[in-house]
């Protein structure tokens, strides 16, 4: 599929990541179907016509079987758009990877990034992803938030100087595991950025996670431009904003998605969209499947629609204008 956008004409990229087409685990059930292979995962992507690559997590399971993931690759023809650091599955992150109180722990969360980065460029990919999940605190009086900041801060931007290159870029979310995440908003991810002062370094927008923030994804794109163009990679879900469910694309916020995609174009945004979603119950191949048509389906609505229009209500500001513009566009009425 192919998007003209003005003089633009740019091919759609649609990703997902590897084992979110297969079985997942929540909070009680390890997995609800049978687990499968590298292989196995990466046949089910490639099965789904609309994406063209894949976003990978540097478990130590896959960094045993690289030499595997190349020959997956070439079989399939899917590229790695990013691969993220393993700084939340392990147990020895429990308590922090970058903030941890263990300056042994600190490094390791350096090195485990630089490795990672190796990674990417023998992969053919120049963007990691950092999702902090476990830097943060539980309770009240357990965090010294100064401090551990500091250290977060020093530790990226050291990661980002061992191979300027390769994008380094920040996930944000307000919650979980940890009751309170460092990096939480999209105003705290680019003060973060900005402290760090690397050029490599940039933020990955979650849609699940600005909703769960209570933040408008539109607005959040806007702000993320506005300060730097610091939108460097986004993930693609939904929930029901009162926590990271990682559903089916559009399933709840499909008028918002609209929104969300017109500020991707109208700030130049020409990077991947990478399905995050966790298919408990649904056939993991199926939900993704899915989640891309409704990304396709929703695109196309802004293909239609007229931008010049778009830009008119919001002069506006007018409530009603902007309600009968919704319409429109969703319901061409």
């Amino acid at each position: 599929m192919t998007t003209i956008l003005g003089n633009l004409d740019m091919k759609r990229k649609y990703s997902v990541f590897l084992g979110n087409v297969g079985p997942c685990s929540d909070r009680y059930c390890a997995a609800y179907a049978a687990p499968l292979g590298i292989e196995a995962l990466f046949e089910r992507a490639a099965s789904i016509d609309l994406l063209g690559g894949v976003d990978l997590v540097a478990t130590p399971g896959l960094l045993g079987d690289v030499a595997l993931v190349k020959r997956c690759l070439a079989s399939t023809g899917l590229k790695v758009v990013s691969v993220a650091v393993d700084h939340f599955t392990q147990a020895r992150w429990g308590k922090g990877s970058f903030s941890s109180i263990d300056p042994a722990l600190r490094r390791a969360a350096v090195d485990a990034t630089r490795e990672t980065m190796d990674l990417a460029v023998e992969l053919g990919c120049s963007l990691v992803t950092i999702w902090p999940g476990q830097d943060g605190y539980d309770y009240i009086f357990q965090a010294d938030y100064l401090r551990e900041r500091g250290w977060f801060a020093a530790g990226v931007k050291e990661a980002c100087q061992h191979n300027p290159a390769v994008k380094v870029t920040l996930e944000y979310k307000l919650k979980e595991p940890r009751t309170h995440c460092y990096v939480n908003t999209v105003g705290t991810a680019i003060l973060l950025v900005k402290e760090v002062d690397e050029a490599n370094c940039g933020v990955v927008l979650d849609y699940g996670h600005a909703l769960l923030g209570h933040e408008n994804p539109a607005e959040s794109v806007a702000l993320l431009h506005r300060y730097g163009k610091l939108l460097s990679h986004v993930h693609i879900n939904d929930n029901y904003r009162s926590w990271d469910d990682d559903m089916i694309v559009g399933s709840v916020h499909s008028l918002e998605y609209l929104e969300f995609f017109h500020w991707l174009r109208r700030t130049g945004y020409d990077g991947w969209m990478t399905i995050d979603q966790f298919p408990y119950r649904e056939d993991g191949r199926d939900a993704v499947a899915e989640s891309a048509a409704w990304l396709d389906a929703l695109e196309d609505v802004l293909d239609r629609a007229d931008p010049s229009e778009i830009d008119r209500v919001l002069q506006l500001k007018d409530g009603v204008a902007a309600s009968k513009l919704a319409r429109k566009l969703l319901l061409n009425r």
